[in-house]
């Protein structure tokens, strides 16, 4: 759902980036836990930020517990996300699919979505690949999501996929 960003403010406020569609909504999920589920939080926005939002989380009282924190992701329990329609999906949703190329032939499987500020790249592995290959995720490297099917189909571009 989101990642702090570390302390703002001296009372306990935190940077926040939100992954949700409209930011915003990150505080009507309810309590956020850690990936590991150890803490929880209930998120209370207090401001808009340059590249995030200012935020109080329960628990957290000072500049020093909110400075910790620092780098934590946030998650939610997927039961309490709303139902994605036909042709939506969550990103989550496409961790473990088959990964085929236009003519069918399988490529891998996504073990990861990734995002380092530009876009979406899905991580896909396989067994002959020595590492994963990264596949930008775009409608022209990435034209179908069947998630019914359990697929993607994939028209990487060059040297996305080393050839044999």
């Amino acid at each position: 759902m989101g990642a702090i960003g570390g302390a703002f403010g001296g009372k306990g406020e935190v940077r926040l980036k939100s992954f949700c569609a409209v930011a915003d909504d990150i505080a009507a999920y309810g309590p956020l836990e850690t990936e590991d589920g150890a803490r929880s939080f209930d998120v209370s926005l207090t401001g808009v930020l340059k590249n995030g939002l200012a935020a109080k989380l329960s628990g957290v009282t000072s500049k020093e517990a909110a400075a910790a924190l620092k780098g934590v992701r946030l998650y939610v329990d997927r039961a309490r996300l709303p139902e994605a329609d036909e042709v939506e999906f969550y990103l989550a949703d496409l961790v473990g699919l088959l990964v085929v190329d236009t003519g069918g032939q399988e490529l891998g499987r996504v073990k990861a979505v990734l995002n380092h500020g530009a876009s979406d790249i899905l991580e896909v592995t396989a067994p002959g690949l020595k590492q994963p290959a990264l596949l930008p995720f775009t409608l022209e490297a990435v034209p179908t999501v069947d998630l019914s099917a359990g697929r993607i189909v994939a028209d990487p571009p060059d040297g996305v996929f080393p050839s044999e």
